[in-house]
């Protein structure tokens, strides 16, 4: 199998798995116990929360362990609305991930007001429409750092910037982003940064909300007062360990990131661009993820060439795992401007240090000839 839907999910790291076991086998001690067993537990998972401030140049005590983005999404968009309930308007995008994009429109049906940004041809949004949007009930801003299909890059710093200006709470779903691109928490005004285990080689189960110590915060679960009465339920032990080795070596690897799997997901792409005609890259070519391709092929349905490539054990994706199986076009390559035709006819690979060079030959091997065969199938059911 040719892994390339990394954006999708990520192999757990050997080493993280490692780490992890300790703690699903012997030492599975409950860490909000009093006694050794229990306080052993607690310990690594404070020591998990300082690799992850480690990597996000962020303390510690702003790190909330949750169960996924999609939590950590969810809880920093209802923290904001319960701070201030005069605040009834909301400001997003209309590429965010369905964690965002769904909850917005919950709300709404509730009363709310949100307004949702726009993006270009490139699906960078316009800073000016930003400032513009905010106003004097605004709750809250959210924007994603990194787009999940396109891998396309937000000006998430100057974003914060213009938030902060107006005294505004700004969110970032950065599930997409961390590991993958530097961080710095410390240079950037953000109140809540949301991101997930199985993006950096974690398991999947575990997240993240980073919440900054200046900000006032409404936890979304209520319980036992576990993570510094932040979020309550037990915390998974073994996964938080995970994450936080899954970070360590995130940090280690940025360069990586940015040099080999860049490397690797130029050569792949422009492979394609030399051998088959009709194919377009979407979004922006420079203000993007190292490791995100998606491409629009002419003359293909991109279901049909996933069933092709997956017979051919090649792993891609349409769009988003969380929406696969839509009947509905990617509304991140609607949103920026692209026909249902060509958004119908797109394609996302995406890389990871797992990825290697042999597999991007045999990929630049397979993928042009099924192209062909599904171009072919197509015109025969068009002339039929």
């Amino acid at each position: 199998m040719i892994y390339f839907d990394n954006n999708a999910t990520t192999q757990v790291d050997p080493e993280v798995l490692q780490q992890m076991l300790p703690f699903l086998l012997e030492q599975y001690g409950n860490p909000s116990s009093a006694y050794s067993f229990g306080k052993r537990a607690a310990k690594a998972v404070n020591t998990a929360r300082e690799q992850i401030a480690d990597l996000l140049r962020c303390e510690p005590a702003e790190i909330v362990f949750t169960s996924c983005g999609t939590e950590s999404d969810n809880s920093a968009i209802q923290s904001a609305l319960l701070a201030d309930p005069d605040r009834r308007h909301l400001v997003t995008s209309k590429v965010e991930h369905s964690a965002v994009v769904k909850h917005a429109e919950a709300l709404a049906r509730r009363g709310y007001e949100v307004t949702w940004l726009d993006v270009d041809s490139e699906g960078l949004i316009d800073l000016q429409e930003l400032d513009r949007a905010v106003r004097e009930d605004t709750a809250i801003v959210s924007l994603m750092w990194a787009n999940n299909e396109t891998g396309v890059l937000f000006p998430i710093e100057e974003a914060a910037e213009i938030c902060r200006s107006k005294g505004t709470v700004f969110h970032t779903d950065a599930v997409q982003a961390v590991g993958k691109i530097d961080i710095n928490l410390r240079d950037v005004p953000i109140n809540f940064l949301s991101l997930s285990g199985h993006k950096l080689h974690a398991p999947k189960g575990v997240g993240v909300l980073y919440i900054n110590r200046k900000t006032r915060f409404n936890p979304y679960l209520i319980g036992g007062g576990q993570e510094n009465k932040k979020r309550g339920g037990t915390e998974n032990t073994a996964s938080i360990v995970a994450l936080g080795k899954a970070a360590e070596l995130a940090s280690s690897g940025l360069r990586d990131e940015r040099t080999r799997v860049k490397a690797m997901r130029d050569r792949f792409e422009q492979g394609l661009i030399n051998t088959v005609s009709s194919i377009r890259v979407n979004g922006h070519r420079v203000h993007r993820l190292p490791n995100t391709s998606n491409l629009a092929i002419d003359g293909i349905d991109s279901e049909g060439m996933l069933m092709l490539l997956d017979q051919k054990g090649i792993c891609c994706s349409a769009g988003s795992a969380c929406t696969a199986g839509a009947l509905e076009p990617s509304h991140v390559l609607r949103a920026m401007g692209y026909s249902n035709e060509r958004a119908r006819g797109s394609l996302r690979f995406s890389f990871s240090r797992f990825n290697s060079e042999s597999e991007i030959d045999q990929a630049l091997q397979v993928i042009p000839h099924a192209v062909e065969k599904l171009r072919g199938m197509n015109r025969g059911v068009l002339a039929a």
